[in-house]
């Protein structure tokens, strides 16, 4: 066994490399704002670079780039989010749960404007650091109704259970919950890598990637603990046990909805899985037929039910008022909608959101029946892939596209043989550029740049691989 002397002597520019990841990510956590968009991008890039390294060296040892990871999210422990003010949100709506109130009946702002609504929603229930969080939150994100599922807004209740006095007491509860999921999705990626035979390494451009940690553990979204039940679903299912994978898929959709799109990929999953003969392939599988059945329902059931204790005609109301806010109000960092937008302009003379949020949807299903139809998707890796270009069709027909968002196709990505979510996961840093001192501004020429450079490494990878099977089936046949 080498000696803690002799792995320093061997290691030191490594090591090197860590410490000045930790000082990169202190900075990042405590001096940094948003405004300061030349210095946020500076020290992510060199994050970024530096992460690469990391795997190189130590790409052959996991339990070194684990214990990195780890140390590089506890660095941002008690620093307050300094991207994002979702977080004042989830301390808001953690408080009126931990006490009995649903919070998709009342928005913030009403505890402020209608004082005898809010009393008589909440019976009377006082929020802890109202006026602290509201404030945090911003007017626009105080003015709707909460769309966070019900698993997310249990572990927003966590927080207030434990701290509910405390704003930063209660975003260091959510952080240690933040940690957990991504430890959980390492763990649960080694085993699914290792039963793919794909390299293990793989998982760190998950793990140990700064975009990740910044955005998830540094800025408190919920996307990791979404994926860690995907991921531990997608585990399960490849092992056979498809009951308890379809229940925890339903969780993750209570943690997310983004993994209702994910659904109709089952289908050939179940019905044309690669082992099966020839003969079974040919006729109705009625068992498989059953099973696929039972994998919906379960799944179905489980989103329901963790939604059950909520349900109200007010509830679908508002839940359902505020996700179309989505698709036709919001605009942020969104790449073909926006060229569709410029064509309305120069055509119509004004934004065709309203129009546009509509049929884009509609885009996204077709596209997702065709990955469901049209490709084979039999075994685990062909299931993830259909996931990657299906999500990212998504996110590439989005009138909104934050930066967390793309943590979804990077995780999928570490179990394919496409890359182009981890140049994604660089570049879409570039969207912070709209947050200046003078205010929100996008710069579309950034936006521009993102999107040019994510497309063609996509498309660059997808011939490649087209190319790659069509050079093995000459082989086979000559």
């Amino acid at each position: 066994m080498i000696s803690v002397a002799n792995f320093i002597k061997l290691y030191k520019f490594p090591i090197l490399m860590a410490l000045a990841c930790v000082g990169l990510y202190w900075a990042f956590g405590y001096d940094l704002v948003r405004s300061d968009f030349i210095k946020l991008f500076t020290l992510f890039a060199a994050l970024f670079f530096l992460t690469w390294q990391l795997i190189k060296q130590f790409g052959w040892n996991f339990k070194v780039l684990m214990f990195l990871g780890i140390g590089f999210r506890l660095v941002f422990i008690v620093a307050t989010p300094n991207l994002s003010q979702d977080f004042y949100r989830f301390l808001w709506d953690g408080r009126l749960l931990i006490q009995g109130v649903n919070p998709y009946l009342i928005t913030p702002q009403l505890f402020f404007t209608d004082l005898s609504t809010a009393l008589e929603v909440t019976s009377g229930t006082q929020v802890g650091q109202a006026s602290q969080l509201y404030k945090g939150m911003g007017e626009l994100n105080g003015s709707h109704y909460s769309n966070y599922p019900p698993i997310n807004q249990l572990c927003f209740a966590v927080a207030a259970l434990f701290a509910g006095k405390s704003i930063l007491g209660a975003t260091v509860v959510l952080r240690i919950l933040v940690i957990l999921a991504d430890i959980g999705v390492l763990y649960f990626g080694k085993k699914l890598l290792e039963k793919l035979n794909l390299p293990v390494k793989n998982i760190f451009w998950y793990f140990l990637n700064p975009f990740i940690i910044i955005e998830l553990t540094g800025n408190l979204h919920f996307e990791g603990v979404m994926l860690f039940f995907v991921l531990w679903s997608l585990y399960l299912l490849h092992k056979g046990k498809w009951f308890w994978a379809a229940v925890l898929l339903g969780i993750s959709v209570s943690v997310k909805l983004l993994p209702l799109l994910l659904l109709p990929l089952f289908f050939n999953y179940f019905l044309n899985q690669k082992n099966a003969s020839p003969e079974r392939n040919r006729r109705v599988d009625w068992a498989r037929v059953t099973k696929l059945g039972g994998f919906y329902t379960v799944t179905l059931a489980t989103i329901a039910l963790t939604f059950a204790p909520f349900l109200s005609s007010e509830f679908i109301s508002n839940f359902s008022a505020t996700l179309s806010l989505w698709f036709q109000n919001f605009e942020f960092n969104a790449s073909i909608y926006y060229i569709i937008r410029w064509v309305g302009f120069q055509t119509v003379g004004w934004n065709l959101i309203g129009t546009v949020g509509k049929i884009l949807p509609v885009v996204v299903i077709l596209t997702l029946l065709a990955l469901t139809f049209l490709r084979k998707n039999t075994t685990t890796q062909q299931l993830i892939t259909g996931m990657l270009f299906g999500i990212s069709t998504y996110f590439l027909l989005s009138t909104t596209v934050h930066p967390w968002y793309i943590a979804t196709p990077l995780l999928l990505s570490v179990f394919t043989k496409y890359r182009f979510p981890i140049v994604w996961s660089a570049v879409v840093m570039l969207s912070y550029s709209a947050y200046g001192a003078e205010g929100f501004k996008e710069n579309l020429w950034l936006v521009a740049v993102e999107y040019v450079i994510v497309i063609a490494f996509a498309i660059t990878e997808i011939l490649a691989q087209n190319g790659e099977r069509k050079g093995n089936f000459r082989v086979v046949e000559d």
